[in-house]
């Protein structure tokens, strides 16, 4: 889909081109390139304002059909999010002009324009906008662009391939987990998912490994099986292994609340609340995505990807407020929200996982609580770890992938809020404020003495409308932001 070639001619190929325009910057070299898009530019109805498209058809008898100038805004705003989106915006209106193949011309006009942030952003922009998820749909008006060219100097060749080979990578894996969030329920029960997830990740090379209700009792994931006890959909715990030959001795965990359907249990939901909650496996498929993007780029490091696979649903075998079971690392849990759910398969996975892998660094994520989304909006995660320097890298990884993840407390004094009489635990809080915090809290008391984070994607994990590079529906938010944090965390030998 993305493709790299040496380019010296501007009406070379029968296709569309896109040129990127400034407010206020030549972004090009080329005296053709540069007239243009100044004469462009000065249009009152263009002007290079950030997002905006202007449309240039060629004279007949010209190769190339159109131009299609996208506008990045004012230089002192260009940065690689401002491509991401200028990208984004050309790509789309290509779809929609019902294009198949376009060139892209990236910015030339001085070295800093091709500084490799400001790049990798574009490439992002071109990739992640060109999806659409329509396999429901008897016919799509829109369809994505076959080819993406990036056209550019011999010189830079080598190296924008690369470029261009890992952000495919990892920006298709995002497409994959966009579609998987947005796959209606009834063809996504647990053992559906699972086989949707698992195929895929057999098709990277990575090993695989189911584990069924009866395994699962026999380990002791008691916490789990309540969750599952109220559909006939079996629960499964879905691993995935990545273990190149000379891997370096770390070994990462991640983890992925897999709810394919939650209806709250007993304790329902409202109708309103219940629309969108095809969406409450969001976190299995970020954590598959980025495995898969992890096995394309062939990190040092091993990993293990553990995806606990339910479904939640009330009915005469359901769990009940009042319910106290065990998890596996032997702690009792009082129930007192069935709708409180992803924490408890959660807490077995964690738990089984600090015992039998002993990874270096555990990394949970999951549409965990409402109250997260309250706090920071639909458009940021909350990270909450106890690691200072996990916890920069995260926000760091969090701004360079424009998935934001805002650094959240865990104030051990809150965890008062879940102390039971009758339990070790209660799975929510006393009070109904600081709830992603003492949700964050529980699963702590899973994770032993590894080194852990949790990432609470409830916003950001379902569009209701469409924003720059994504469709309204599922939006594969962590794929690329766990990839970035550990491909980081890998360069800077911080594992």
């Amino acid at each position: 889909m993305l493709a790299v070639h040496p380019y010296p001619s501007i009406t070379e190929k029968p296709y569309t081109r896109i040129l990127f325009v400034c407010e206020d910057k030549p972004l090009y070299k080329d005296g053709d390139k540069a007239t243009l898009c100044e004469k462009i530019r000065n249009l009152p109805e263009f002007g290079g304002r950030a997002e905006k498209i202007y449309f240039l058809s060629m004279p007949e008898g010209m190769p190339s059909p159109r131009v299609i100038l996208a506008g990045v805004g004012k230089k002192e705003d260009l940065n690689a999010e401002s491509f991401r989106r200028a990208a984004a915006a050309a790509v789309k209106a290509a779809m929609e002009a019902k294009e198949e193949v376009m060139g892209v011309f990236l910015p030339d006009a001085e070295k800093s324009l091709l500084e490799n942030h400001l790049v990798k952003g574009l490439l992002e922009g071109l990739v992640l906008a060109n999806y659409r998820f329509d396999a429901y749909k008897k016919e799509s008006e829109i369809k994505a662009l076959q080819e993406i060219l990036i056209l550019t100097d011999t010189a830079s060749l080598r190296h924008l391939t690369a470029m261009a080979a890992e952000v495919q990578a990892v920006c298709t894996a995002t497409h994959l987990a966009r579609s998987w969030v947005s796959i209606p329920p009834n063809d996504k029960r647990p053992q559906a998912l699972a086989d949707m997830l698992e195929k895929a990740a057999v098709n990277e090379g990575l090993a695989t490994r189911r584990m069924g209700r009866k395994e699962l009792t026999q380990l002791g994931f008691g916490a789990m099986l309540a969750v599952a006890q109220g559909s006939d959909a079996e629960p499964c715990l879905l691993t995935l292994h990545y273990n190149p030959e000379k891997a370096a001795d770390k070994t990462v965990a991640l983890v992925g609340k897999g709810v394919t359907f939650d209806s709250g249990g007993l304790d329902l939901k409202p109708p309103a609340g219940m629309e969108g909650m095809k969406m409450d496996m969001a976190g299995a498929a970020a954590v598959t995505g980025a495995a898969i993007a992890l096995a394309r780029t062939r990190p040092s490091f091993r990993f293990i990807a553990a995806i606990p696979i339910v479904e939640n649903m009330p009915s005469a075998t359901a769990y009940r407020p009042g319910d106290v079971f065990r998890a596996y690392n032997g702690k009792s849990i009082e129930v007192m929200n069935t709708d409180a759910e992803g924490r408890l398969i959660l807490a077995d996975t964690l738990a089984w996982l600090a015992e039998v892998e002993k990874p270096d660094l555990m990394i949970d994520m999951a549409t965990l609580t409402g109250a997260c989304m309250v706090a920071l909006g639909e458009d940021m995660a909350g990270g909450f770890t106890e690691d200072s320097t996990l916890a920069q890298a995260l926000a760091k990884a969090g701004e360079a992938t424009f998935e934001r993840c805002w650094p959240m407390p865990l104030p051990r004094d809150y965890k008062k809020l879940l102390k039971s009489e009758l339990a070790d635990l209660r799975n929510v809080s006393t009070t109904r404020n600081g709830g992603a915090i003492t949700a964050a809290l529980f699963l702590q008391e899973f994770t032993g003495k590894t080194r852990w984070a949790h990432i609470d994607i409830a916003g950001p994990a379902y569009l209701s409308k469409a924003s720059a590079y994504c469709p309204a529906g599922g939006s594969g938010f962590g794929v690329r932001l766990l990839h970035g944090l550990l491909t980081d965390l890998e360069e800077t030998k911080m594992l």
